[in-house]
């Protein structure tokens, strides 16, 4: 920037003013200016017809195109005009150069142009220490200003170091500096010099901190684009150099594998849709993007799910009737239902899978049939336990959106069957349960409705899912628990318990074999007699199943074992400072097969197990016949139960004592079994002449009514009978026949209506010693299922009313006076 001295320049004391937006001219600076409105163009004209000086003054409202003498700052700059130039638009170019600060003292009335009466302000020169280390400080704080900024020369630093007069100097920072409009119009307000540097000195020092902020920001954003610019780079010089060598990068090589595994995956149009999106989006994202990983297994799980990939049925009905016979003992109504599916399999190719429910007690076998059935229709086994499942998304999965997300469970076990037509195992559906996460019983609506499960959408991969030929079977103890309309999906087959007699073809059979390869043993190392199985399975297990009978059969083959290895000689070790022989450091060389012993030698280690010495292998017997010890009583009938574990018999208790009329009910007795208790006894009441009860007895007397075990909670309407039977043993005074058992529930006017768990109930009773059992009228086609070889050993009576259960139950027995 180059300078004029006009010190000589006198400035007149009325001068034409000329109105300036967004600049502030100081003295002894060059100024372009571009004048457009009519009175600032009259005083151009003014002062080039005088001396060609003008006063500058800043506009306070810059957007005013029309201002006022009152919009202007009162203090301003006295300029000369070097140049003068008019465009062809009529606006004027002028090249003005400030001479001194000027103050406005009056405004003389000029309707054509602005004219004031100024005052003019020059700065005093001033040399002392103060003013020359304000100096220093300016230049100090001016130099690293343009260090920083990119828009100012280095040469303005030089000429500011050739400014000799303070205030000059200060003026110059702040014109080119970078202030505001606003800062530097007050730097020109201030006439003291010393507080003008210090005026200036704080706003180059504010304006040093803005650069040097924005200059670290810039850096930061710079150093990572530079860092994303230098491995695009990078990526694309390996590119050309792996195209130069004939190699293709892996990327490429990713997305070209998973486009042809897409072209393999045989995938629905649905499918096959959302996986080229996917591939599509996949294939524009850098590897080192956060979603690359989300993407890329999503495309694994759509490729290396089984869309098309099925395992050919075994249609051979000899087959699999041999399989599952082999398998398992009994359970003719299930196997027949398999064998009618695969015989209609047979004739309709593309019939739907069965959803199949086994309800039965612990440890019948529902499990392992589901793996015989898979065996015998020659397809994949998938096993999912529901039991204490909560959340719907381990049954939907999640959604993509969540870190870690997941198909569910049963997408996941499709894939590991690799195949869309397995054999899916959902085992104890009814312990499922719900929380805020959801209900997963409701999402297992759709998975087993036939009509539904073609288009079964997960969360996860959000495509349908054909699941139709799935054959699906459920299990479940009970189905109380079970909603009814997961219940009405699903054709329920029962399993109940098995007779002494089937517990025992079973052992022999499946238990005994499995077990003595399970302990290395052979059938000559170990022979267990019916006798010995019989009184394990009447003394030592009390189950409706048989789990516990393979656990007790498992331990006498343990003590047989211990035997057996007690009696072999110990392995010989190597003598001090030999090196042992191969035979020697094997892994097996301290183990003895029992089929490498000769026969003199097996017959000497043979354990014979029979009823006599069973207590040796299996200690005392842990259960005793309830009724062999029992003797009739007054007050004290036998009831028969259903468990989830079997069928049980229970003793209903009564006793009378002196009160007002008060049943008391103990036993942890539920609701319904409280109203049955209650219904007996106002029967009781109401035919009390017919059945020979003092009617005195009701009125003088409370009734109290337990069923042990008291720490067992208890209900169902089927102890009706029972109750009533007991009841009215006591207010009769005839003991009950402690040898009768009986199950049914009562009404009020006596009427004996159908229960259900017949076997089960008629097992208890053949177990605990009892050989009379009373049902209910209605339950006689259910006794007709009961096993031929458990109906020799027990007389039924079928009773359609309470009078004739007490005949039978109270009949003959005299009263006790």
């Amino acid at each position: 920037m180059s300078e004029t001295n006009n010190d000589s320049l006198p400035v007149p004391a009325v001068l034409p003013v000329i109105p300036v937006r967004d600049v502030v001219v100081f003295p002894f600076m060059l100024a372009p200016l571009v004048v457009n409105r009519p009175r600032s163009a009259a005083a151009v004209d003014a002062a080039l017809a005088g001396d060609r000086i003008v006063g500058l003054f800043l506009q306070k409202n810059k957007e005013q195109d029309d201002p006022g003498q009152e919009d202007l700052s009162s203090t301003g700059t006295a300029a000369v005009i070097l140049k003068m130039m008019k465009a062809p638009d009529g606006s004027i170019h002028l090249l003005a150069q400030g001479i001194a600060r000027i103050t406005v003292e009056a405004w003389v009335d000029d309707p054509a142009t602005f004219h004031a009466s100024v005052a003019t302000h020059y700065d005093p020169a001033i040399k002392d220490i103060e003013s020359k280390a304000q100096t220093n400080y300016l230049l100090g704080l001016y130099q690293k200003i343009v260090a920083l900024s990119e828009s100012l020369p280095d040469e303005w630093y030089m000429t500011a170091m050739n400014i000799e007069e303070p205030g000059k100097l200060a003026d110059f920072i702040a014109s080119t500096a970078g202030l505001e409009v606003g800062d530097r119009q007050e730097v020109l307000a201030t006439f003291e010099v010393l507080q003008r540097m210090k005026n200036v000195a704080s706003l180059a020092q504010h304006q040093l901190e803005v650069l040097e902020l924005t200059g670290k920001i810039e850096a930061e954003t710079r150093k990572g684009m530079d860092k994303a610019q230098r491995e695009y780079i990078l990526r694309q010089q390996m590119r050309e150099i792996q195209k130069e060598l004939g190699e293709e990068d892996p990327q490429s090589a990713e997305m070209n594998e998973l486009r042809q595994k897409i072209e393999e995956a045989g995938m629905p149009e649905a499918a096959r849709t959302a996986a080229d999106r996917e591939l599509d989006r996949l294939s524009k994202m850098p590897p080192a993007a956060a979603e690359y990983t989300v993407s890329r297994t999503y495309l694994d799980w759509l490729v290396t799910m089984p869309w098309s990939k099925s395992t050919e049925d075994n249609l051979d009905i000899h087959a699999a009737r041999e399989i599952l016979n082999a398998d398992h003992y009994d359970l003719e109504e299930v196997k027949d239902r398999i064998l009618e599916y695969l015989s209609v399999r047979k004739l309709k190719a593309d019939m739907k899978g069965p959803i199949l429910c086994f309800v039965g007690p612990p440890g019948v076998g529902k499990t392992s049939l589901g793996q015989s059935i898979a065996r015998a229709l020659g397809r994949k086994f998938v096993r999912i336990s529901l039991g204490g499942v909560r959340d719907e998304a381990e049954i939907r999965g999640h959604r993509r959106t969540y870190i870690g997300s997941l198909p569910g469970r049963i997408l996941q076990g499709l894939r590991n069957a690799d195949s869309n037509n397995p054999l899916f195992m959902l085992d104890e559906i009814d312990k499922l349960g719900s929380d805020f996460r959801g209900d997963p019983s409701a999402a297992l609506l759709e998975v087993l409705d036939p009509a539904q499960n073609h288009s079964f959408s997960d969360h996860y991969l959000d495509v349908p899912v054909d699941l139709s030929k799935v054959m699906f079977i459920t299990t479940g103890n009970i189905l109380d628990t079970i909603p009814p309309a997961l219940l009405d999906r699903m054709e329920t087959l029962r399993l109940p318990g098995y007779t002494t007699a089937e517990r025992l073809a079973i052992a022999c059979q499946y238990l005994i074999p499995r077990q003595l390869e399970a302990h290395g043993l052979t059938p000559d190392s170990l022979f267990l007699s019916q006798g010995a199985l019989r009184r394990i399975i009447v003394e030592y297990t009390r189950e409706a199943g048989v789990r516990n009978l393979e656990r007790e059969i498992g331990s006498v083959c343990r003590k047989a074992a211990r035997k057996i290895a007690e009696s072999l000689p110990a392995p010989v070790p190597p003598e001090s400072g030999e090196e042992p022989t191969d035979e020697q450091t094997t892994p097996d060389a301290k183990t003895t097969e029992i089929s490498t012993l000769d026969p003199e030698t097996l017959r000497k280690l043979r354990s014979s197990v029979n009823s006599h010495n069973l207590p040796e292998y299996l200690g005392a017997p842990r259960f005793f016949s309830e009724v062999a010890e029992m003797q009739d009583r007054v007050g004290v009938s036998t009831g028969l139960a259903w468990t989830q574990a079997g069928g049980d018999i229970l003793f209903i208790e009564t006793a009378k004592m002196k009160g007002r009329k008060g049943l008391i009910l103990t036993g942890q007795l539920g609701d319904v079994m409280q109203e049955s208790a209650q219904t007996a006894l106002s029967y009781l009441r109401a035919h009390a002449k017919d059945i020979n009860i003092p009617e005195t007895v009701f009125e003088k007397h409370d009734i109290h009514v337990h069923v042990p075990a008291g720490a067992i909670p208890k209900d169902g309407p089927s102890a009706g009978v029972a109750i009533c039977t007991a009841l009215a043993s006591l207010l009769s005074n005839k003991p009950a026949r402690h040898d009768v058992a009986m199950t049914g529930e009562i009404t009020l006017t006596g009427r004996v209506l159908p229960i259900g768990g017949v076997k089960e109930k008629v097992l208890a009773a053949r177990q605990a010693g009892i050989h009379t059992v009373i049902l209910p009228e209605k339950n006689r086609k259910d006794a007709d299922e009961i096993p031929e070889e458990l109906r020799r050993d027990l007389q039924f009576i079928f009773a359609k009313d309470i009078k004739e259960v007490l005949q039978v139950a109270l009949n003959g027995v005299p009263s006790e006076e």
